[in-house]
């Protein structure tokens, strides 16, 4: 059994590895913003802050439109090879159709990235001009509206490359997807500084030069993985972009599977978010020790994003071939590896707190009440990293049977048992503990333990009984 789990873990981290270094170099990304932003001033910061608040929920949304794509090409791309493994017995008719399978999904996929760009773009315009009546401060709203119209015709390369992202995925070459991260890290922190700061002669542009930067980087990524799928000989011929051929039941296939996802991402958001909001709720001690740690948390959780889009794209090969057992042990597999990741970083916040959370809270910063009050924040941020080596260990669970069910093209139970874990068990769960029981922060994240814990049971036990649903009547069931 040892043996199976290591050869599964390996065949597991040769697609989720790259995906995991992408998502984080991904994060350094919109880091290397919010430091330039700050660099600028603290109006601009807050400004600044907001249009990306404001992008990256319709971007996330957006992305989750086309994140079933990977695990259609996956599925089709399997079915392709067991044709031709059957050329000698008529496989090569099968393999075609289903290479244009493929070439028919990258077509939908383009077009329903373009329409929700387009889409996302028009409301992000149209936020901007709401924003006065949201009774935000002139100057802070004259900012974000700047930066909101430049970073509006970004959506849409940045949903292309997501389209493209999900087509290399599914075919299981990822690599260059960290490659051309990792540049555009570089990319964008040179672009902000030239356009901020008005070097090589050009204009001294400041918050808007920030936008303009994110914008320019989103096609350059696009354009960077577009000509690396075009020059590479498994993925140029399947690559179509003829739009205007997109087959519109493809089309509406993709829209079924993705809205129920990009409703899980936004439900998920909203469920930080006033969590957040909870927080702050105990003082501005209490909100920067919940802010802390949750940025550890989103950090460390791009280890489950890429081992969950890994789980799901190889549930959905597994199950175009027909081989259910190993579809079965991949569930495993991934919450051995992740059990594993999350344990390391556990023994990290329980022995070393105050080096985990320095770069956030420095206790000495400031004076008299600023310093206590830095103190005051790290004390309770230490607290939360205790239940947090606990928490992150569900949250990685529940996002790797989120993918699971999409490998079985179940989006919409996902969703559906996300809305029970977090509303109807986990924001109760939270008051209670916070507020009724007089925990205050610390009851907060024990509310989000519980909710997460009870998302990532029912959404694992509703992948296991699926899966036994789905195999043919001649298998015998594996064991659990």
């Amino acid at each position: 059994m040892l043996t199976t789990l290591l050869r599964d873990s390996r065949a597991l981290a040769t697609l989720a590895v790259p995906l995991i270094l992408t998502q984080l170099a991904q994060v350094a990304l919109t880091t290397t913003d919010t430091v330039m932003m700050g660099l600028l001033g603290t109006t601009e910061l807050a400004a600044g802050g907001l249009a990306l608040v404001i992008f990256n929920q319709i971007r996330t949304m957006g992305v989750g439109l086309v994140t079933s794509v990977g695990n259609q090409v996956a599925a089709a791309a399997a079915r392709a090879e067991q044709g031709a493994a059957r050329v000698g017995s008529g496989g090569v008719g099968a393999t075609e159709e289903a290479r244009e399978e493929v070439r028919g999904i990258v077509r939908a996929s383009m077009a329903l990235a373009t329409l929700a760009g387009i889409a996302g773009a028009v409301l992000m315009v149209l936020i901007g001009q709401a924003l006065s009546l949201l009774g935000q401060d002139r100057a802070v709203v004259d900012l974000t509206r700047s930066m909101l119209y430049v970073l509006a015709p970004g959506l849409l390369p940045c949903l292309w490359f997501q389209a493209i992202r999900q087509f290399t995925v599914g075919m299981r070459r990822p690599q260059a997807l960290l490659r051309i991260t990792i540049a555009s890290v570089a990319v964008n922190a040179g672009l902000n500084w030239v356009l901020i700061h008005g070097a090589f002669g050009l204009p001294h542009l400041g918050l808007t030069g920030v936008g303009i930067a994110t914008s320019t980087v989103h096609l350059l990524t696009f354009a960077a993985l577009y000509l690396f799928a075009k020059k590479d000989g498994e993925l140029a011929p399947l690559l179509s972009l003829r739009l205007t051929r997109a087959d519109p039941a493809v089309v509406r296939r993709l829209i079924g599977l993705g809205v129920p996802i990009a409703a899980t991402y936004g439900s998920e958001a909203g469920f930080f978010s006033l969590t957040a909001l909870m927080a702050g709720s105990f003082g501005p001690e209490a909100l920067a020790a919940h802010t802390a740690v949750n940025q550890l948390v989103y950090v460390v959780f791009q280890v489950a994003v890429g081992l969950s889009h890994a789980a799901s794209i190889n549930v959905s090969r597994e199950l175009a071939l027909g081989r259910h057992d190993a579809a079965r042990r991949i569930k495993n597999t991934a919450l051995a590896c992740a059990a594993a990741v999350m344990a390391v970083v556990g023994v990290v916040y329980l022995t070393i707190p105050g080096l985990v959370l320095a770069p956030f809270l420095d206790p000495g910063s400031g004076s008299g009440s600023a310093s206590s009050g830095s103190a005051e924040a790290l004390t309770i941020a230490t607290h939360l990293l205790i239940v947090t080596a606990f928490l992150q260990f569900f949250d990685c669970a529940q996002n790797i049977g989120v993918g699971l069910l999409r490998g079985l093209d179940d989006t919409k139970s996902g969703f559906r048992i996300t809305l029970v874990g977090y509303w109807a068990v986990g924001l109760p769960a939270s008051w209670l503990f916070a507020y009724a029981l007089g925990l205050d922060t610390l009851g907060i994240w024990l509310g989000l333990l519980t909710g997460l814990a009870t998302t990532a049971v029912l959404l694992l036990r509703r992948y296991t009984r699926s899966l036994d649903l789905r195999r043919p009547p001649t298998d015998v069931p594996a064991a659990l």
